[in-house]
């Protein structure tokens, strides 16, 4: 790895990326507040004159999260995890649409698809951000990132921010300084201006607990951390957590990008937008969680994958959250031997109240090719069970 002096580490993140992909279906509502968190009887309307009836957020009635929003939403107080009841105070005439996480997959693939065009490999952080060393590349930073900027516009039609810094820890902060469509340079000589003044919080890996009890000693941003002493920090979080912030405030971050990358699992879980009772919603639980296998299935032969651990996991209306797991004689990638070896987890576990949330995992994972054959995915895996 080159010294950190030469090194050039780019972040690049999807501009409100689901939100951006919806606007591409609907043009017509750019400019206005928009969350992503609604249900399939959220779809627009159109209607006889051309035109689109939408639903409103006050329309949301139920549990959920807002999924993402757009930047004149988040003006509002409106982000991402945010419950949707909360959301409906802070913006009732926003826009409601819901998800649609086949089309974001699809625009995922394209976009990291245009920037391997330009720079042939790079680390996958998820649908909507990836990581690159462009340190070995002959043109300057700005060149090149403007090059990967115009190749996502020009493959999907959508805006992305991009930092080049010495390391992933300030190219991750710096992607989100100049949103939307930025382009930030940073060097270390940068920190003072540009990255302390930040709330600590800004840093990726301080979680909400660190962040409070930081500001409860009244290091509100990273130049405060920075100029903590290392051996305070050690006492107070320690010796790994400790030496960490400190390094982080003060820029320092050696980690390499990982361009390849071996899954340890893969899986699918939905959270209802009400308790399920085991036996008067036996159908619908029991089409739930065929989707869910069917889904999991369907992202192993994408990744070219199978499996042979499949895991399933229910939490209960009191939050009680409890997995069960078997391991397989051979791998699958199929629907039908994935929802029959779940249904057997499902047997070993006591139903005795109502289910908030339901999921499914394929671990212990190999090449496609060892896969064994597809069985059918049929019969009611709910029946006979209700809460004691």
């Amino acid at each position: 790895m080159k010294p950190a002096n030469e090194r050039r580490i780019a972040h690049l993140d999807m501009d409100a990326f689901f939100a951006s992909v919806e606007l591409l279906r609907y043009p017509d509502l750019r400019g206005q507040p928009v969350v992503i968190a609604g249900r399939a009887e959220h779809r627009p309307v159109q209607l006889a004159d051309g035109t689109r009836r939408y639903s409103r957020l006050r329309d949301y009635a139920g549990r959920g999260v807002v999924t993402t929003s757009t930047y004149e939403a988040r003006a509002l107080g409106v982000f991402s995890a945010m419950g949707v009841m909360k959301a409906a105070q802070l913006a009732p005439d926003a826009i409601l649409l819901p998800t649609d996480i086949d089309a974001y997959r699809q625009y995922s693939r394209r976009f990291k698809e245009a920037v391997a065009t330009v720079v042939p490999h790079y680390e996958d952080r998820g649908i909507d951000e990836i990581y690159l060393d462009l340190s070995d590349m002959d043109e300057d930073s700005r060149t090149i990132a403007q090059k990967l900027k115009d190749a996502v516009r020009d493959a999907t039609g959508l805006s992305c921010s991009i930092c080049v810094a010495p390391n992933k820890l300030l190219a991750k902060i710096g992607s989100d300084l100049d949103k939307p469509d930025g382009l930030t340079l940073l060097l270390a000589e940068d920190l003072p201006t540009r990255i302390w003044p930040l709330p600590v919080r800004k840093i990726n890996g301080i979680g909400p607990k660190a962040g409070e009890k930081l500001v409860g000693a009244g290091i509100d941003t990273i130049g405060a951390l920075a100029g903590v002493r290392p051996d305070e920090l050690i006492a107070t979080f320690g010796p790994t957590y400790g030496a960490w912030l400190h390094d982080s405030a003060n820029g320092r971050d050696d980690r390499p990008v990982i361009l390849h990358s071996e899954p340890k699992s893969i899986s699918r879980e939905t959270t209802f937008e009400r308790d399920l009772h085991v036996k008067l919603d036996r159908g619908a639980l029991t089409r739930c969680f065929t989707q869910l296998c069917e889904r999991v299935a369907g992202d192993l032969r994408r990744k070219g994958y199978a499996g042979r651990t499949i895991g399933i996991k229910l939490r209960f209306a009191d939050f009680h959250t409890v997995t069960r797991d078997l391991t397989l004689p051979a791998p699958t990638d199929d629907a039908g031997r994935i929802r029959q070896a779940a249904g057997e987890c499902l047997r070993r576990i006591v139903l005795g109240q109502r289910i908030r949330l339901l999921g499914v995992r394929v671990g212990t994972l190999s090449p496609a090719e060892t896969a064994s054959p597809p069985i059918p995915t049929q019969g009611d895996l709910f029946d006979g069970w209700a809460p004691q």
